[in-house]
């Protein structure tokens, strides 16, 4: 009888651990990831209504490289970093580049793409030095590499910024005349300007920071470890590049 009692009571274990078992992977953890609305070609809503880029892009081969289920919020580069630091957001991905400042607030993965700054233009003005936009507008995107550039020569030439949480509203303001130049990152000017926003671009690049994912300083290791290790895969395996050609090949 106790030994039919000890295989009943084996049984019910068993059936206990795979219950729990079950519990756990119905129970895994959604990460929450947010994004930006329009910084093309990182993330931007597509002619057929969907949300593409290379930001989105590597998040997803990134999760299924590691096997891990995420929800992707588009809010504007200013409420996706307002979302992390409330806790509403577990990482950030959105074209968000990799400073000393930030580092002091965050911690980010490996860089995933090497970007620069650059000037541009209505298609029709005859500007063309940063020489020439001498105490004038210039148009900028908040949170961007191109911002901080902006902000940096601002006194130098006698700038005036405007700012802007869309790209789209910062190159018509560039297009019509409300500005004298916009100040963007090379990857997005270049992408913007080949769908015909109107624009073009002046001097040289200047050299920016690298973007890169990002997590509240001291939170969300793991989510970090994830990324870190599907990004170092997907490039070792060919899809970051697949990835980076099917928006700005041979860009």
């Amino acid at each position: 009888m106790k030994k039919v009692i000890r295989i009943i009571s084996a049984a019910m274990a068993l059936a206990l651990i795979f219950s729990l078992a079950a519990c756990g992977k119905s129970g895994e953890k959604t990460y929450v990831v947010a994004t930006d609305t329009t910084f093309a070609p990182f993330e931007f809503t597509d002619a057929s209504g969907k949300f593409v880029g290379i930001d989105v892009d590597i998040l997803a081969a990134v999760a299924e490289d590691q096997g891990f289920k995420y929800e992707l919020k588009s809010l504007g580069f200013d409420a996706a970093v307002a979302a992390l630091e409330s806790n509403q957001a577990d990482g950030v991905i959105a074209g968000m580049s990799i400073t000393d400042t930030r580092k002091e607030k965050y911690d980010f993965s490996s860089a995933y793409y090497d970007s620069g700054v650059v000037i541009a233009v209505n298609g029709d003005s005859a500007t063309a030095t940063i020489d020439d936009l001498k105490g004038k507008t210039i148009a900028v995107k908040n949170g961007t590499e191109g911002a901080t550039y902006a902000e940096s020569i601002k006194d130098e030439y006698g700038l005036t910024l405007t700012y802007f949480d869309d790209s789209a509203l910062m190159y018509q303001e560039g297009k019509t005349g409300g500005a004298a130049a916009c100040v963007e990152d090379y990857p997005v000017m270049g992408y913007g300007i080949s769908q015909g926003n109107g624009l073009k671009m002046i001097g040289d690049m200047v050299q920016g920071s690298s973007y890169g994912f990002a997590v509240m300083k001291g939170k969300n290791a793991e989510l970090l470890t994830k990324f870190e290790t599907g990004l170092q895969n997907i490039i070792k395996n060919g899809k970051y590049q697949e990835i980076l050609d099917k928006y700005i090949a041979k860009a």
